[in-house]
Parts: structure tokens; sequence; C-alpha cells
């Protein structure tokens, strides 16, 4: 394929190289403008080498985030200003943008100027992260969701909020996030005790993760289970951590605080656990529940996750709750924490089998069916 491809994108994760070095393989020449410096998981420009990657002059400013399941978030907010200017430079046959706001406003109108340049909006949210944005964003959203020749989401729940804005079904395209798998599937499912029932959360500890007060329904079953001695092993760094140390714990709770790990030493983790805690309250996907399932653990995860909802079956390979809903909670602890061995393997390789396709190979073949209809329908439509 002879077209050139520009992905505008806020940062580049350490899960996002291979997809790249992919996409890049499908299409004539492509080019990542990053407006978001290294972002909170990003990684170093030194990092980026082989890939065609431009870092874009922004200005950055910080907000709160008020979600109705009562958290705040600070966030912030990187906005390039340069965008166009690298763009008429590129002359890009199809721009991917990644979420809705000033660098996918700034590729709509490129677009207009260009005339034959296709737009193909990489939507990565999901119904629960949407909630409590205000009324101005849904009035934009529409706007340049109706200017898109395509769109790309994460899974069921980004396909139903974008439906909302009179995208047509046939315009949308799942491509759910993933990571090279390979080093995840090369561990084994079987495990012995304490690993076989002890839970790892892996993640930023940030209040939508939900992990407080999932310590604290832990703490309460723990001491309605004197005799289950129960270990959490948490995997990251952020501003809760002080809130979990000063948490009581009953005596059989251990929890072992392992700090940043290093993306390159997840794997040996996710080795030593056997399931994998994710409570949070609201989260456009999580792909620490796809590593998590490649490495053979069954998910014990919330509904509010958009990769719970798409491939977590509650009971054959892990257990779905809402982590506002405190007996559901504290079900799927019993659940989980009461499960036989051979229960634990079985839905881990269930976990396992369901995952083991989503390589960044597939996601680029994806992607480029998504970037080829644009690039067709644009053709009809001239």
């Amino acid at each position: 394929m002879s077209d050139r491809v520009a992905i505008l994108t806020n940062f580049v994760g350490p899960y996002r190289p291979a997809l790249f070095q992919q996409l890049a393989r499908r299409c004539g020449e492509l080019r990542v403008l990053v407006s978001g410096g290294d972002g909170p998981t990003g990684t170093r420009p030194v990092e980026w080498a082989g890939l065609p990657i431009r870092a874009q002059r922004n200005i950055s400013f910080k907000r709160e985030w008020r979600h109705p399941h009562e958290f705040r978030e600070n966030l912030t907010i990187h906005v390039p200003y340069d965008t166009i200017p690298q763009l008429f430079q590129f002359r890009p046959s199809a721009i991917v943008t990644g979420e809705l706001g000033m660098r996918t406003l700034q590729a709509t109108i490129f677009k207009w100027f260009a005339g034959r340049t296709r737009l193909v909006i990489w939507a990565t949210v999901s119904e629960i992260t949407e909630q409590g944005r205000g009324w101005v964003r849904p009035l934009l959203r529409r706007v340049l969701l109706r200017s898109a020749d395509a769109v790309i989401v994460n899974g069921d729940s980004g396909a139903r909020y974008v439906r909302r804005f009179g995208v047509d079904a046939k315009r949308i395209f799942r491509v759910p996030q993933t990571t090279e798998i390979a080093p995840f599937l090369q561990n084994q499912v079987e495990k012995d005790e304490p690993s076989r029932h002890r839970l790892l959360y892996c993640g930023r500890l940030i209040p939508f993760k939900g992990l407080v007060q999932f310590v604290a329904l832990l703490s309460q079953w723990c001491r309605a289970h004197r005799s289950h001695k129960t270990e959490l092993w948490v995997a990251g760094d952020g501003p809760v951590k002080r809130d979990l140390r000063l948490l009581p714990l009953p005596p059989n709770l251990s929890i072992r605080m392992l700090g940043h790990v290093s993306y390159e030493r997840l794997p040996e983790v996710y080795r030593e656990c056997g399931v994998l805690a994710f409570p949070t309250l609201a989260d456009e996907w999580g792909l620490v529940v796809v590593e998590a399932m490649a490495s053979g653990l069954p998910i014990l995860g919330s509904q509010y996750s958009q990769a719970v909802e798409d491939l977590v079956i509650d009971g054959q390979n892990g257990w779905v709750f809402r982590p506002d809903r405190v007996e559901e909670v504290l079900r799927g602890l019993d659940s989980a924490l009461c499960a036989s061995g051979e229960t634990l393997e079985t839905m881990g390789m269930r976990a396992r089998k369901r995952v083991q396709a989503m390589t960044p190979s597939d996601m680029a073949d994806r992607m480029m069916t998504a970037v080829r209809y644009a690039l067709h329908a644009g053709t009809q439509s001239s």
C-alpha cells in the first residue's frame, strides 16, 4: 500500500511501539506526531529508535476530572499548536487521530483544507469514562465524529458511545488495545500455593483505579475469614500509595508494595501471582487485563473497565463486579479466594485462550482495515 498515514497521539506508551512497527509495514509511509511528551507511562524519545515519531510543540494546562462515581483526578491537558503545519509538510492520505479534543479538531480543519485527506478518529473512550464531562464536549464530539470517514474504538462500550452521535455502524471499527503478548504467554498457568491465590494489582496508584476502596473491602472479607491468609501484591506508584499504607489491615492480610516495575519485568510479576484484581471506577480499556489473561491469570475485575466487559465472562475466565456495590465485590472475593486450584487453572487456561490472538500484528490489520475503508469511502464520495 502506497498511502501515507499520520497518527496523532498524546504519548507513546511502552505497549505502542510494536503496533506502530506493524503499521509501518502496512502503509507506504507512517509518521507519528506526539503532543504530550513522555506522558504518564510513555517512553522517552531515545527509546523511539526506528520509529518515525515527531514530537510536537504544545501548551499544557491542568484541569480536574470529577466523575459521578465520586472520585476526582487532576489531569494535564496537552494542546499541540503545530499540528496543521506538520500535516501540510507530510501531506498524508489518511490521518488517524487519537481522542476527541484539540488535536482531532485540528486534523478535521486540515481535512477541510486539504480536500483529499481522509480522517479516522481513534476514539479510545467508553460510556463510563465519558460520564460527567459537561455539555461542551458532547457538542464538539458530535461535529468531529460526523466529520470522520471512519471511527476506531476499543470495544463494545466505545461503539455504543459513538453511535449516540449519529455515527453509522459500518464506519465503526473495533481495535482493542494490546501489547507484545509473547513474553506473557510464556508464563506457566499451573501454580502452587501461595502464588495460586495471590492477588495482584498492577497499574498507577490514582483515585479512579479504585484500589483504596477495594483494599478496604478486602480487609472486611479477611476479617470475616480469619483462618484464610490472603496476599495482595501491588505493582505501581502514585499519590494514593500513602492512603493505602494508612488503611488498618487484619492480621491475615498482607500487602506487598512493589513500587514502579519496568515494563520488561512485568511478566515476572504476573508469574508470581494467581489472580489479577482490577477494581477500576472508570477505564476506557485496561491493558493489564490483556497482560494478565495472556499470563494465564483469571480476572477479578470491574465492570467499569471496557476490557473486562469485552473479555471476561463471569465464572468462566474470571469474576465481574461493580466496584461501588459492596455485595458484588465481596461475592467476587469469595469466589476467587475460595476457588480450588483446579478451578483457577481451568479459568486461567480459558483466559489465555481468549486473548492469545490479540497480537500487535492483528491489531495493525484491523486499523488498516479502517484506514482503507476511509480511503475508499472518500474516493466514492469525491
